[in-house]
């Protein structure tokens, strides 16, 4: 439920990270102890792969980061200049201004905290349809919440009907991204977040349970729920540990809370109270899929810019499905330059 009036404004925080992308042979994952579908932090090790990267293979930069991938994908499905703001840490270097360039192409406003460290970075290995993940948080690791509390980032998050933190962001500022999470609560402003990982379900449940009870939207995959479920000791069905998490103690405004769990091929999991309602996924021949980085993120960027707009739950997955089915058959995280517009016809559900 977005509870302002649909301005069409929505408000993102997290970890700005320039993703360094290419198509790599296995023997580089190899070498530096990876696995393909694997998101991880660069350990020591792995420091010298994103100077490889650039030097043996031809590379893509693309503006990355979990939420800054979703609010990139809100913004060019919304198509109206400066709807989206996005906010975070990045270096003074030469990093910094091309994720800016990247950043902005769309008509996304960002707003970024500079940092003496360098600009963080992502390692997209794409191997054999899939991607194995390498990010060296760097500036995105030091953001402060005094950047949060600026003029100009409290005048944006104002004008927002909906604002988005993943997971992630919960492992660099966990005071920022609660108070996000109170001032949602206190402004009537619709709060989404993701899970993100199993890895912020595990070891930053604290900082995640804090902010749990102010979100109206909770996303994850089938991965990350039954994480989820482990750890609050609610065994791995899933149509279960949604209801169990939707029906968690809930302090944000509208005094509910709705659970997400996407499942790849299989059908997206919506659910509110005790009610299930799966929705099938877009088919797609495995010829056509190019690189899945960025899928997830997409989805709740597409999902988000129906919600903002006060569209019904079969609406916002259809533009969630449509924008995952999109990135999927990109290379990274990225759509055509045009968006010729679309209409989101509502795909057919079945109540579990």
């Amino acid at each position: 439920k977005v509870r302002k009036g649909f301005s069409m404004s929505v408000f993102g925080i997290g970890n700005p990270l320039l993703d360094i992308s290419s198509e790599v042979q296995s023997a580089l994952l190899e070498k530096y102890d990876l696995k393909n579908g694997n998101a991880i932090l660069a350990e020591d090790k792995h420091l010298p792969l994103y100077a490889e990267l650039e030097k043996e293979y031809p590379v893509s930069y693309i503006a990355g980061g979990s939420a800054q991938n979703t609010m990139r994908v809100c913004q060019w499905f919304l198509q109206k200049e400066n709807a989206v703001t996005y906010v975070g840490s990045v270096g003074t270097d030469a990093y910094a201004d091309t994720m800016h360039k990247e950043a902005t192409k769309g008509g996304m406003r960002v707003f970024y905290h500079k940092d003496t460290a360098a600009t963080g970075t992502c390692a997209v290995l794409i191997s054999d349809g899939d991607r194995s993940l390498v990010a060296n948080l760097s500036a995105a690791n030091n953001y402060q919440q005094s950047h949060f509390e600026t003029e100009e980032v409290q005048a944006a998050l104002k004008s927002a009907d909906v604002a988005y933190f993943a997971g992630f962001f919960l492992t660099v500022s966990p005071p920022t991204a609660l108070a996000l999470a109170k001032d949602c609560a206190a402004n009537k402003r619709t709060l989404a977040i993701n899970l993100a990982a199993p890895f912020i379900v595990q070891f930053f449940k604290d900082p995640l349970m804090d902010v749990f009870a102010y979100a109206d939207w909770v996303f994850g995959n089938e991965t990350e729920w039954a994480a989820f479920g482990e750890v609050q000791g609610w065994g791995s069905d899933l149509p279960t540990i949604g209801k169990k998490a939707a029906a968690l103690p809930s302090t944000s405004g509208s005094g509910s809370r709705i659970v997400v769990i996407t499942q790849g091929k299989e059908p997206t999991l919506v659910i509110r109270g005790d009610e299930v309602v799966a929705y099938p996924v877009i088919p797609l021949e495995p010829s056509q899929i190019v690189d899945v980085n960025g899928a997830g993120d997409s989805f709740v960027g597409g999902f988000l810019s129906e919600l903002c707009q006060g569209k019904d739950d079969a609406h916002c997955i259809a533009a969630a499905k449509h924008a995952a089915n999109l990135i999927i058959q990109q290379s990274g995280c990225t759509f055509p330059s045009a968006n010729p517009g679309y209409t989101f016809a509502a795909p057919e559900a079945k109540t579990l």
